[in-house]
């Protein structure tokens, strides 16, 4: 009678060992493939940021041969006084961002900043179109402004932005068919590698040059220029902002994927502390229930 009590406490025993040694196991089995996955994904981030900021080098020196076109039309903006007509409430936003992600709050910015002028105005929501560049903005701002969005201009930020494909937003722009007195271009303007704000430049079609009250300090601007130079300072201006955005664009990734690769190397170590920690603890609960079950068979 005794024996059968024996060896069933000692099958017991040898069964909760064997639980606790697969539980142990399983445990373990999960740190390595939730470490390995993190290691992974830190090589990822660090490839990118690599990436980036090979980048964002050459954005830099396209933006500081891109600045002198975006300034030029905006001094003489402001230099011959230019002023929406009273008369055309129409008004254009165009949002500068791109298709792609992972690089912080870039495209978030611009977007809220279009979406908090237009909701504390209806009126200006009413009479306001909005043209997306890049899939971003769109996917954000359509969600309140479906019907407020004239076209989207897709496939940016892939390759860097060129004036020619600015000059193609602008003629899809002068084609759309829709008049507007004044608006704006909403853009990431770039101060350094860890800074940039939400910034805008003026537009203004033809009527609205021709009526500004210190164009006469320019000479031979008959109809037809003015009409040439319109066309040809939209698309300086989309060229310009596309290049400020690029910028603002590749160092805010390249310093999100400098965070993401900082985080994974403490999640690391965090895992590795863990695993070795529940290796050990495996292990010497082992030792303890062999040298408990030969204390008792003695």
């Amino acid at each position: 009678m005794f024996n059968n009590r024996l060896s069933a406490i000692l099958r017991l025993a040898a069964q909760d060992q064997q639980w606790q040694q697969q539980r142990g196991m399983a445990t373990l089995k999960a740190i390595s493939i939730r470490l390995k996955s993190v290691k992974s994904t830190q090589k990822i981030t660090a490839s990118m940021k690599m990436v980036s900021a090979a980048k964002y080098n050459r954005a830099e020196r396209d933006l500081q041969q891109a600045r002198p076109l975006g300034i030029g039309t905006k001094t003489f903006y402001e230099q011959a006084e230019i002023q929406a007509p009273p008369e055309e409430p129409k008004k254009l936003v165009v949002a500068i961002t791109s298709d792609r992600g992972l690089c912080g709050a870039v495209h978030t910015g611009v977007s809220r900043n279009i979406r908090d002028q237009l909701l504390a105005d209806p009126k200006e929501r009413e009479n306001t179109k909005i043209i997306c560049v890049g899939e971003k903005s769109r996917a954000i701002l359509q969600r309140i402004f479906a019907n407020n969005i004239l076209f989207v201009a897709s496939e940016v930020g892939r390759k860097p932005p060129t004036f020619n494909d600015a000059a193609k937003i602008a003629i899809e722009i002068m084609n759309s068919g829709y008049s507007f007195g004044s608006g704006r271009i909403v853009y990431n303007r770039f101060k350094s590698v860890v800074s940039y704000a939400v910034d805008n430049l003026p537009l203004f079609d033809k009527n609205a040059v021709i009526a500004a009250p210190k164009l006469s300090i320019y000479d031979s601007l008959d109809e037809e220029v003015i009409q040439s130079y319109v066309e040809f300072s939209l698309a300086s201006l989309l060229f310009y902002s596309m290049k400020e955005g690029a910028c603002s664009e590749q160092s805010s990734r390249m310093t999100a994927m400098d965070s993401a690769t900082k985080n994974a190397g403490e999640m690391i170590n965090q895992l590795t502390l863990t695993f070795n920690r529940t290796r050990q603890a495996v292990i010497t609960r082992e030792l303890i229930e062999i040298i408990s079950g030969a204390a008792a068979l003695d």
